[in-house]
Parts: structure tokens; sequence; C-alpha cells
């Protein structure tokens, strides 16, 4: 076991100790989350959002910067997958369950309790869809490239390991080998444990809400718990085939039963209607862009509770998925330029995202704006289904949607565990099955004590609480990238300078 870190044996325990508590008093640990996630909102929503809003400038500079065109790798270096593999791998990591999960049931419930104004009316309709593009859009995915490009810059190019800590060179120099450089990988380990675990409990609630739907199986924690248990093993069995054919092949696979989701929801429903309405609801987004990305409404305080368990949770989510996400992005992205990184990782996704919640939020608005349906009044697991009875082919529609969340689900989870794999083995690219094997349980137990500690709202504090820290982390990461970078350009002037 040379090959595994201090930083596994620490999270180790650590995530065995959290485990144990849920399950030997998942009421103590629901009530102590909930006191703590509350004091996080109250205390650093503006925290939050004026962090977001900095890593979506810093992207956006990265972009027109003098150094896009420093290389991810060698200067001889190519990518080592196609685009269209590469950006199939980017969602079926980033964002996969996610879009099942919210795409109907995010913008549905803005519809009927807009940030502002009342209601069900079209000014609500608008910005039902707009805030989700928020959630969803530049600010998210500006998160991840930062990350990203970070570890990808040091790893690559720079030959050190793919750690976090690793990133903090400039900044502590060979401090990051001690004590300053565990601390901060072990943080992030648990933002990727807390943030991968709540999407795993709620891809299983999603799966049983469809089940139950459809064949009437029971919606209770123990079918979730086998759900969990049955995902668990063919997730493990995926990483251990490696990211050259498990998670690749699963990708692929996710990203060609999205397409035909989407193709069919946008054909079979009010076409035209969606069309016309991502058409003006994005010009919006993107007119209102900086004032909806710091917007917290201190003086109206129902209106500020809105913004906290949304907007706040969602920036607060994307950090603790950073790590995560970050860096199987990294891993992914050797060869490219910096500036081709920064605006297919920003640019691309957010895009997309931005259609798949117009077609899937803008037809269940239609149906309840329009022909009086309660598509509003279902659960957040359920929404996606009950949408799909008002339109043809409901059971094929049904049928490929769980086998794309599950596919989601194992893709996920496969990607987490090999993750957590190389923050815990010195940033090896190919960790072993043992220590991936071990995580994937982890990550399964993390999600099941989550569940049964108080479902969404433990989740949600989990992830607010360990993505405070990693902010932190990620202001540091960006100095050590503009100062590298400052380094390397005046490196190559140097070099290109005639000698006289």
């Amino acid at each position: 076991m040379k090959d595994v870190s201090k930083v596994f044996w620490i999270s180790i325990v650590i995530a065995i100790v959290f485990v144990a508590w849920g399950v030997i008093s998942p009421e103590h640990l629901g009530s102590v989350m909930d006191v703590t996630k509350s004091f996080f909102l109250t205390k650093f929503g503006w925290f939050y959002q004026l962090s977001a809003t900095f890593f979506f400038v810093f992207a956006i500079f990265l972009i027109f910067s003098r150094y896009g065109k420093i290389k991810l790798g060698k200067d001889d270096d190519v990518p080592e997958f196609s685009r269209p593999t590469w950006f199939a791998m980017l969602f079926s990591a980033g964002m996969g369950i996610g879009l099942l999960f919210f795409g109907v049931s995010e913008p549905i419930s803005h519809f009927v309790s807009p940030p502002i104004g009342e209601g069900g009316t079209p000014e609500a309709a608008r910005l039902a869809l707009r805030y989700t593009y928020l959630h969803w859009g530049f600010h998210a995915w500006a998160i991840y490239a930062v990350i990203a490009l970070a570890l990808a810059y040091y790893k690559f190019r720079k030959d050190l390991p793919g750690l976090m800590s690793a990133t903090l060179y400039p900044i502590f120099k060979e401090r990051v080998k001690g004590p300053i450089g565990i601390t901060i990988d072990v943080v992030a380990v648990f933002a990727t444990i807390f943030g991968v675990a709540a999407s795993l409990g709620l891809g299983a609630q999603q799966i049983n809400g469809g089940l139950n739907y459809v064949f009437g199986i029971p919606n209770t924690f123990t079918t979730q718990l086998i759900i969990i248990g049955i995902v668990t093993i063919l997730f493990i069995l995926s990483a251990s085939t490696g990211i050259q054919k498990g998670i690749k092949y699963l990708s692929n696979a996710n990203m060609t039963l999205a397409i035909i989701i989407f193709f069919l929801v946008l054909f079979l429903g009010p076409t035209v209607f969606v069309l016309n309405l991502f058409t003006h609801t994005f010009g919006e987004y993107i007119q209102n862009l900086p004032s909806m990305g710091l917007r917290i409404a201190p003086l109206y305080p129902e209106r500020l509770v809105w913004v906290q368990g949304w907007t706040i949770f969602y920036w607060a989510w994307w950090i603790a998925w950073a790590p995560f996400v970050g860096t199987f992005i990294a891993r992914v992205s050797k060869g490219r330029t910096v500036r081709e990184f920064v605006l297919a990782v920003l640019i691309i996704p957010a895009v997309v995202c931005a259609v798949w919640f117009a077609v899937f939020g803008g037809t269940a608005i239609h149906f309840d704006y329009n022909e009086g349906t309660n598509i509003a009044g279902q659960t957040l697991e359920t929404a996606l289904f009950y949408m799909y009875e008002q339109l043809p082919l409901t059971n094929v529609l049904v049928i490929v949607t769980l086998i794309l969340i599950s596919t989601f689900f194992i893709t996920s989870a496969d990607s987490a565990t090999f993750v957590l794999g190389m923050k815990t083995t010195y940033g090896s690219l190919n960790p072993n099955t043992f220590v991936k094997t071990t995580w994937g349980i982890i990550l399964a137990l993390s999600a099941v004590v989550l569940m049964a500690s108080g479902g969404l709202s433990a989740m949600q504090t989990a992830i607010i609480v360990s993505a405070f820290p990693l902010t932190l982390v990620l202001f540091m990461m960006c100095f050590s990238l503009v100062k590298d970078f400052q380094k390397e350009i005046k490196e190559k002037k140097k070099k290109m300078k005639p000698n006289l």
C-alpha cells in the first residue's frame, strides 16, 4: 500500500466516524446539520454570491487574456480524447443526474413560487427559466473551469501531482507536502464525498419515484437502500475497468440516451412555444446576468429565504462538486490550450443546459399554465414522470429515462471513485482497484446516512459546510495560476528576445 497517501487514511477515519454517527443517531445528526445550515446561509450567503461571480469573471478574463495560448501539457502534446467524447464525459460527470431530477421540478417550482412577484403568471414563467439558467449556467461551469484548469496545468505542464494542494505550490512552496497540503487535500476529499453523495441520494429517490409511478413499487427508504446497493455494485464493477473503458463507454451511452429523450420531449410537446420561450428567456438571462448573480434581497426577508434555499445552495453545491468534476475534466483535457479549454467548459455546457431546461421546464410550464394540469403539485422526484403523462409515448419516455438515470448514477459514482482514488494516491492517474472500491463503498454509505438523517435538507447542509473552506482554496488557486502564467509569459519573451 505504498501508493496510498496519508490523505487516504485520515479521510477514511473521518468518513467512518461520520457514517457511524449517522447510523447510531440519525436524528441527532439531522438536528445538528439543520442548525449548521441555517448558520452558514444566514451569515455567509453574501460570501457564496460574491465568490461565484468572481470565478465567472476570472474565467472570462482568461479567455481574452494573453495566457490563452498556453497549453495544458507540453508544447507537442495532443488531446487524448476526441471532442464529442470529451463533451460526453463533461456532461456525465458534471451535470448528469441533476438535469433529470431538476429538469422539470426546478422551473415548475419557480413558476408557482417565483423569487419576485406572484406565481402562475407569464412573468413568473420567464423568471422561472431565467433563474434556472442562472443556477445551471455560466457561474456553475466557471467554477468547474477554474479548478480544472489549475489541476490540468500543474499536472500536465508542470509535472506536479494531480492534487489540489499541488496547485498552491507557487504560494506555499515545499510546505504543500506537509500538514498544509494534507489539510487542503482532505478538505477536497470531503467536499467531493458530500457533493457526490447528495447527487446519488437524489438519483436513488428519482429512480424509486419512477418505479413507483410506473410499476407501483413502494416509494420508501428501504427501496432506495436496495437501489443504492444494486447501483453501488454496478459502478464498482465499472470503476474496475478503468477510464478508457467503463467511464468512456457509459459516457457515450449517456449522451446518446439524453439526446433521444431531449428530442422526443421537444417534438412531442409544444415545440414552437418552447423554442420561443427559450429565445426570449435566454436573452433576458444574458441581459440580467450581473444583477441576478449578486441578488440577495436583504430588505425582503421572504425573498431572502428563496435566494438562500436555491441560489446560494447551488453555488455551494457547484463548489463542493468542483474538486470531483474539476479533477475529472482535468484528467481528460490534456493537450488543450487555456483558451480552448475555458471556452469549451464555460460556454458550450452552459448553453446546452439552458436549452435542456427550456425544453423540459418550458413544456411543464405550458401544460400547467395553458391546460390546467398540476405538474407543480407533484414531488421533486415525480414531476418529470407526471409531465410525461401529458405527452404521447409516455411509457417509452419513462423507461428510457429510468435507464438514463441509472447510467448517469453509475457514471457519476464511477467517476467519483476514480477522482477520490487520485486524490488519495499522490495524484496517480490510475489508482488501484482497492482504493476505488473503498471509496465506492464510502460514497454509498454517506448517501444513505444523509438520506436517513434529513433527506434533501441534510444533503444541503453537508454541501454548504464543505464548500466554505474549499472556496478559500479556490481563491488561492486563481492567484497561483496567474502568478505562474505571468512567469511563463516572461520566460517566453526572454527566449524570443534576440541577443545583441
